[in-house]
C-alpha cells in the first residue's frame, strides 16, 4: 500500500511538471495571441470576468477524447462484472494490474496524444481525495469494536439498518459502513445471507446517506461548489423517508420468513441474552471526528486554506494530508482487541483502492462525452426533471456517482445560463432563482444518491462492504447477480414509485 501511494503522488508531480510543455504544444502563436489578448481585457474589466470566466477559450486548449476511448473503461466493467464469477482465480491474482494498465493506457493518450493534461490532473487529484476519504474511514471505523448481545431478529436487524441509515448523515456512508457491517454479520452469524448484505448496502451505504452534503460524496462536492449545507435535509428528506420506509417494511418480511437462526431452536432457549451493547476502541471515535472537521478545509471554499494552484483552480492537499495522517495514527494506536475482534486487514481498502483507480482512470472519456452533449444546444434542449433523473441515476449507477453529479448539475445550470464554477451563482441556482431550479437540482442530488446503490462500483462503499462480507464468507452475488436478483427487482421499483411521487407529473 506504501509503494502504491507513492507511486501514485510521483505520477502527480510528473503530470504538473510536464503540463506547460503540453499546453504551449497545443497552443498555436495565433491562439497565443489571443489568449494575451483576452488577459489584458480581464484585467480592464475585472467585474465582469469575475462574474463569467473565460472558460471557454481556456477550455479550447485542452484536446477532447474520441468516443472509442471509452473501450477501456467498457472493458474494465466487462471485467468486473465477469471476472469473479469465470475466471476468479486469474481475477483475484491480476486485478490491479489491469485495473492500472487500462488507466495508464487511457492517461497516456490524454497526455501524449491529445497534449490533455487537464483531465487526468482533476481525475489524480478527485481520485487522491476519493481514496483519502474512504481509506481514513475505513482504517478509523476498523479500530472500533461494537458487540451486540441479542437475538438475530428481524426486528433488530431493521432497527440497525435504520439506525445506520441515520448515521450515515453524520459520519457518511462510508463510515457508518464501515462501522456497522461487522456487528451486522455478527448479530446474524448463525443464517448471514447475500440479502442482509445486500440491504445493508442500499440503506446504510447509499440511501440513507442523501441528507447531508457529509452523508455522499456527490452532495459534499455540491456543497463545495456553493450548495447551502441544509439545502439537502429540507429537500431531500421527504424522498428519504419514502425509499426507507419501502426498503424497511420489504427487508422485515423477507428477513421473517427466511432470517433467524435456522435448526437451532432448542439452543436459542438455553442461550441468554442480555441484549446489551458493548464498545471497544472508543477512542478511535475521536479519530472520526478529526476526518468529518478536515472534510470542511477545502481552499475552494475557506480562502486561508493552503493550496495547490494549477489550471485555474485551487487543488486541496491538506484535507488529504489529515486523513491520511488519520489513517496511520488510528491503526497504529488503535485498541488490539477491537482490530482482533473485528478481523481487521487491509485488502477491502486495497482493492477499492486498485478497482477505482482504474475507473477514475478510464471512465474520462465517458464523462467528457456525456458532459458535451448535456452541455449542447441539442442536450440543454432535452433537460427536464425526468430527464435529469433517470439520466443521473442510470449513469450514476454505472460511473462513479460524484463526478456524474457534477456533471448533469453542470449541463442543468448551463441551460439557464448559469456557470457551475460560480459559487454565487450554484447558491442561486439550489435556492430557485432561476426556473425552477431547486427542483432540477432535487432530481439531481436524489438521483446520484439513491442510485450509487444499483451496482457494486457506483459508491465506494458498496465495494468494501462487499469485500468484507466475503472475507466473512459470505458468498456475494457477482456483478451481474446483483443487478439481476437484487437491484433490478427491488430497487429498481422504488426508485421508480420515487420518480412517480415527486417527478413525473411535475411542472
Amino acid at each position: 500500500m506504501k509503494n502504491y501511494f507513492a507511486s501514485w503522488f510521483l505520477l502527480f508531480g510528473f503530470l504538473f511538471l510536464i503540463s506547460n510543455q503540453v499546453q504551449a504544444r497545443s497552443i498555436s502563436p495565433s491562439e497565443s495571441i489571443a489568449l494575451a489578448d483576452q488577459q489584458t481585457e480581464a484585467l480592464q474589466s475585472p467585474i465582469t470576468d469575475s462574474v463569467h470566466p473565460a472558460e471557454p477559450e481556456h477550455e479550447a486548449a485542452h484536446g477532447h477524447a474520441p468516443a472509442w476511448l471509452v473501450i477501456p473503461f467498457v472493458a474494465l466493467l466487462l471485467m468486473i462484472a465477469t471476472g469473479p464469477l469465470f475466471y476468479e482465480h486469474f481475477w483475484h491474482h491480476n486485478y490491479p494490474k489491469i485495473a492500472v494498465s487500462l488507466a495508464a493506457t487511457v492517461v497516456l493518450y490524454y497526455l501524449f496524444v491529445l497534449h490533455n493534461v487537464h483531465n487526468p490532473v482533476h481525475a489524480l487529484a478527485e481520485y487522491v481525495q476519493f481514496i483519502a476519504l474512504l481509506a481514513s474511514l475505513f482504517i478509523a471505523s476498523g479500530g472500533i469494536l461494537i458487540e451486540v448481545d441479542k437475538k438475530s431478529t428481524a426486528l433488530a436487524n431493521v432497527t440497525l439498518l435504520v439506525v445506520g441509515a441515520v448515521i450515515s448523515n453524520l459520519i457518511g456512508t462510508t463510515g457508518a459502513s464501515m462501522l456497522l457491517i461487522r456487528p451486522f454479520i455478527r448479530l446474524n452469524k448463525d443464517n448471514i445471507q447475500p440479502y442482509h448484505i445486500i440491504f445493508f448496502i442500499f440503506m446504510v451505504s447509499n440511501i440513507g446517506g442523501s441528507l447531508t452534503p457529509i452523508g455522499d460524496p456527490p452532495l459534499f462536492l455540491g456543497f463545495l461548489k456553493g450548495v447551502p449545507f441544509f439545502w439537502t435535509l429540507t429537500h431531500n428528506w421527504p424522498a428519504w423517508v419514502l425509499a426507507l420506509t419501502i426498503l424497511a417494511i420489504l427487508f422485515y418480511l423477507i428477513d421473517r420468513r427466511f432470517g433467524g437462526t435456522k435448526g437451532t431452536a432448542e439452543l436459542d432457549e438455553e442461550v441468554s441474552y442480555s441484549n446489551k451493547i458493548s464498545l471497544s476502541g472508543t477512542k478511535n471515535f475521536l479519530w472520526l471526528l478529526v476526518i468529518i472537521i478536515s472534510v470542511f478545509l477545502d481552499p475552494n471554499v475557506l480562502d486561508w486554506v493552503p493550496a495547490i494552484h494549477y489550471d485555474g483552480q485551487k487543488f486541496s492537499f491538506i484535507r488529504e494530508s489529515i486523513m491520511f495522517a488519520v489513517a496511520y495514527f488510528s491503526f497504529r494506536f488503535a485498541d488490539k482487541k477491537a482490530l482482533t475482534g473485528n478481523e481487521f486487514n487491509f485488502e477491502p481498502i486495497r482493492e477499492v483502492a486498485f478497482i477505482f483507480i482504474g475507473i477514475f482512470g478510464t471512465m474520462m472519456p465517458a464523462l467528457e462525452l456525456v458532459g458535451t452533449f448535456a452541455q449542447s444546444e441539442e442536450g440543454a434542449a432535452m433537460i427536464t426533471y425526468n430527464s435529469l433523473y433517470w439520466g443521473t441515476g442510470l449513469l450514476s449507477g454505472f460511473l462513479d456517482n460524484a463526478p456524474t453529479y457534477l456533471n448533469f448539475l453542470a449541463a442543468a445550470m448551463a441551460s439557464q445560463g448559469a456557470d457551475i464554477n460560480v459559487i454565487q451563482q450554484v447558491k442561486d441556482f439550489a435556492l430557485n432563482n432561476y426556473l425552477d431550479s431547486s427542483f432540477e437540482l432535487m432530481a439531481i442530488s436524489i438521483a446520484s444518491v439513491f442510485f450509487g446503490a444499483m451496482t457494486y462500483i457506483g459508491n465506494g462503499p458498496n465495494f468494501m462492504v462487499k469485500s468484507i462480507a466475503e472475507q466473512s464468507g459470505i458468498k456475494m452475488p457477482s456483478f451481474f447477480g446483483y443487478i439481476l436478483r437484487f437491484s433490478i427487482p427491488i430497487l429498481l421499483p422504488i426508485l421508480f414509485i420515487t420518480w412517480l411521487v415527486f417527478f413525473a407529473f411535475a411542472g
